[in-house]
Order: structure tokens, then sequence, then C-alpha cells
């Protein structure tokens, strides 16, 4: 059995105290985004990180169509596009020769309304999401560590050590691990990180520069011994550039500098390198940690899993766990939901962890392996099942699905119950456009919310009235029918857009028991919350 973490019935003794609904340890982009997600709430939050400054490089560049929808339920979607640069396209190269060109655009259009990936660096990420979270009155407190954390049964007590050794303790109802693969608060409770290193490693480049791989798209080249993603950047000429470091210096990654590396793909698409801005080579790994709940204690982003670049899906996972922690905790903190809630959060995350670090893990072994078998896979028969796969639509709506992460379901959830249509309880609601809007124009609300499409069997009004949940109605469309929906069917839509009951009878009576055995009560967000 996992060693659980010391339990302290009083405050440790030498320290300042404090005292929070939620102490979030790190400020990266999950950390940014749950502090964001709670204090729109109203609920409380001291948030630390380590490090004196915000970082100003970084290896995470693509934000994907699911957390922009998360996004725009918080307002946040427009500044985010504005200032990141839109791909519409992926191409993929072979030994200097464009081997396919996937237009991500028309593949998306009708699933989702940001039908493109977004390229949007990590530190200009976290800048952005800085200055929201000031907005909101909360502030990061830097140069700060946590060097110890204790539980009981309504606290968890934490020692903090700032700048100059001076130390405090920080009382909160709940503490979230949010501060990446060597996480402080996963080693306090004694949490496995099991997984393994690659031998190999990746460098990440920004550089300006010119050729036909500067064209405003995502461009992945491979041949028989290397690997290179090429991503666009804002600025004439400026790229991002991700690669497996094949240095034949023998020497440590660490001492590898830009010219070091071998250029066979650079070479091969063209790319002509005027500057090097920054250049850093790094280790990969693939982790899973073994919990992600200890009581009082969370786990999220890379604190919770961590594994390779390939497919730009880690920084957006860590966000999602964000998402979904959030509301749950600030329901549960204010009166909203009964405490059991807090248990869905580990299933539903850890579940997708799991398969995400296994698929990355696969990727990552094909794009890296040597020898005359895994060349001719990457060199021969990648390419023709690229090109193959770009003409068939099923499998590019499937790999855009997979990519965009709005595929990923909660249906083994304890909160997901019911079904109708081809949508289950647990998926995510699906996106139909309405004439002027969307049926997610009402998620921005950030909580619990019914929807009907086309005329019920029997109207839920006053139940809802009664349980204090907003009901939408929507006329029926040929567009709900294509998402899926089942017309005149009840989905009653949790706070994060994913879709908790479904009930093809619209049956008041089993809406009630849902939101009884769940102690559901809703209750009109903080004005600033919705603005």
């Amino acid at each position: 059995m996992p060693t659980r973490s010391p339990i302290h019935r009083s405050p440790l003794p030498n320290v300042d105290a404090a005292s929070t609904s939620v102490l979030i340890v790190g400020a990266g982009p999950t950390g940014l985004v749950l502090a964001i997600s709670l204090a729109r709430r109203g609920v409380p939050v001291h948030i630390i990180d380590r490090n004196a400054e915000p970082s100003t490089t970084s290896r995470a560049v693509a934000v994907q169509a699911r957390v922009l929808e998360f996004y725009q339920q918080m307002g946040l979607a427009a500044a985010v596009v504005d200032r990141g640069v839109r791909a519409d396209a992926l191409n993929l190269w072979v030994g200097g020769r464009r081997a396919a060109r996937v237009p991500i655009g028309p593949v998306g259009a009708d699933m989702t309304p940001f039908p493109f990936v977004l390229i949007f660096p990590q530190d200009a990420h976290e800048r952005l999401l800085i200055e929201r979270l000031a907005t909101l009155g909360v502030h990061v407190e830097r140069s700060t560590t946590l060097t110890a954390l204790a539980q009981d049964e309504d606290r968890v007590h934490a020692t903090l050590e700032h700048a100059g050794g001076r130390k405090t303790q920080c009382d909160a109802r709940y503490v979230a691990g949010c501060d990446g693969a060597h996480s402080a608060v996963r080693q306090a409770l004694a949490i496995g990180f099991p997984g393994a290193t690659y031998s190999k490693y990746f460098y990440v480049a920004d550089v300006e520069g010119s050729g036909p791989t500067t064209n405003g798209e995502v461009n992945v080249s491979i041949d028989e011994a290397d690997f290179l993603i090429v991503f666009p950047m804002r600025g004439p000429g400026r790229t991002r550039l991700i690669g497996v470091a094949r240095d034949d210096s023998g020497g440590d990654h660490g001492d590898v500098r830009f010219e070091d590396v071998s250029h066979i793909a650079l070479r091969e698409l063209g790319v002509s390198v005027a500057h090097v801005n920054w250049f850093s080579t790094y280790h990969v790994h693939h982790r899973v940690a073994s919990r992600f709940r200890d009581r009082r204690a969370f786990l999220l982003g890379d604190a919770a899993h961590i594994h390779s670049p390939v497919g730009g899906q880690g920084m957006n996972t860590g966000i999602s766990d964000a998402i979904n922690l959030a509301w749950k905790l600030a329901d549960v903190l204010q009166g909203r939901a009964a405490a059991r809630l807090l248990d869905s959060y580990e299933p539903e995350r850890i579940a997708f962890a799991r398969r995400l670090v296994a698929t990355t893990d696969r990727l990552f072994t094909l794009v890296t392996a040597e020898g005359r078998f895994a060349a001719f896979i990457r060199a021969r028969l990648a390419p023709v099942i690229a090109s193959i796969g770009s003409r068939i639509g099923a499998i590019r709506r499937f790999m855009f699905r997979t990519v965009s992460q709005i595929v990923i379901e909660y249906r083994a959830s304890p909160l997901s119950e019911g079904g109708s249509g081809k949508v289950r309880a647990g998926d995510r609601l699906p996106w139909v456009r309405m004439d002027g809007s969307d049926n997610f124009a009402p998620l921005a609300s950030l909580d619990w919310q019914a929807h009907l499409y086309g005329e019920p069997a029997q109207d839920p009004a006053s139940a809802c009235r009664e349980l204090g949940i907003p009901l939408h109605r929507f006329p029926w469309s040929p567009g709900a029918a294509t998402a899926g929906l089942h017309r005149g069917a009840f989905y009653l839509v949790r706070p994060d857009g994913y879709i908790g009951f479904a009930d093809p009878g619209c049956d008041p009576a089993a809406l009630r028991r849902y939101c009884a055995a769940w102690e559901l009560a809703p209750a009109p967000l903080p004005t600033f919350a919705r603005a």
C-alpha cells in the first residue's frame, strides 16, 4: 500500500500562519488556470511558485480546440487566439518531399468553433494568464517553496519557505500540486510516479529564417534517421523547431549546441536559419502518478503525468485537469454539491492520462527507433499511410477529434448517468451552430444547466425551477441530428461542458433523483464570474 502523508492535528511550530480555501503549488498554465477558475467562482486561493519570475522560454506551443472551448467559457478565448498563430493545415515531409497536406479547418468546421491548432508558446500563455488572474485580485507569490505537507480531517497544513529562508505556514481546505515533474506535493504525499526516461532527448530552438516550411502551417519531417516538427510563430520567418537531438559529439546533452545537432531534416527541408533566439535540449519521460488524489490533496499537470511532446498534448492535458477539478472544488466548498463529488476527479483524469502516455510512447518510439525496419516504416510506410489517410474523411475526422481532445469522454465516471441518441452521459456536449450563435453560448455561466433540443414528451421546466437549474431550449435542427443529439431528450450539462445526466424520456423525477444523489444545489455565481 502507498504510504500516506503524515497527519498533524495542530499547526506546525515556529512559523507564521495564513489561511485560504485552496493552496495551489505551481504557477504554470495548469496552476494559473485552476486559480482563475476558482477565483471567478468566488473561492479564495493562494498560489505559489518556486521561481522568482515567470518563464521566458517554453517547450509547449500548441493550444488545442478543447482548451479553447474551455477558454471561451472563461472569456479568455478571444485574447488567446488574438495573441497566437492559427495553423490551418499540417504537412508531412519525407526526404525533403511533401508527402501529404491535411487541411485542419474543413475537417473540424462542424465539430468545434475552433477548427484549427493555435500556436501560442507557454511563456506567452503564462503571461496572459497572470494578467487575467491579477484582474481577479490574485497574485502569484514567487520564490516560495513547499517544504512540508500534513493533513487532518478538515484541512491541510503546508510549510512554505520564502526567499531568505523565512518559513510560514499556510492552512487550506485543499491543496493542488501543479508543480511539475519534480512535484514537491507529490513527494510529500509519497505518491509513486512509475514510468521511465528515454535514452534519446529532444531539442527545441526558437529561430528566424526562411524556407518552404515557414508557411504559417505545422510541418512534420521524417526520414530514415531524423524527426523534426516546425511550428509557425509570430514575426517574419520566425519558427519553433522541435526535434530529436542526434548528437555525434558523445558529450552530455546539456553541453550540446544548436550547431551540434544533426541537420539532416533542416537541409532536406531547405530551411535557412538566420538567427537562433534560444536553444535547449531535454530528456523525455513517460510517467503517470499512481494516484491523483490523497484525501485533501490533488495532483494536476506534469505533477501527475508527463510524456513526449509528440502530438502537442501535454500543456492542454494539464489545463483540462484544472478545469475538471476547479468546478468540483468550488461546488463542494460552497455547499453546492456533496463532498464525494471530488471522488470523480481521479478516475476521470487518470484514465485519459494513462491512454495518452501509452499513445505518445508508441509514437515517440516510432520516430526515434533506429535500425532498418524502423527506417523503412518512417521513410516508406508512414508516408503512404499519411497520404491515403489525408484523403479519407473518416480518418481525418478521427485524427482531428483525437488531437484536438474533443474526443475525451467520462462515460465510466460515477457522475455519468444515462444517454440519448448517440450521445451518452460523460460525453462532451456536441457543438451545434444556431442562427448567429451556438449551443455553447450558455456555457459561459460556468454552472450546471439543462438543454432541450426540440419539444420533449414531458416538460421539465418546473423541476428545473425547483432545483435551481437554468433550462435552455433549442429548436430541433439538422445540425443537432448530425451531432448525435436526440430530439426531445433532456441533457443536464456540467459546468465544464460535459453531460452529467441524459434522459430520452425527459422524466422530471429522474432528474430529481440524480440531483438528490449528488446533493446538487446550483446557485447563481458572483457577478464577476460571468463578466
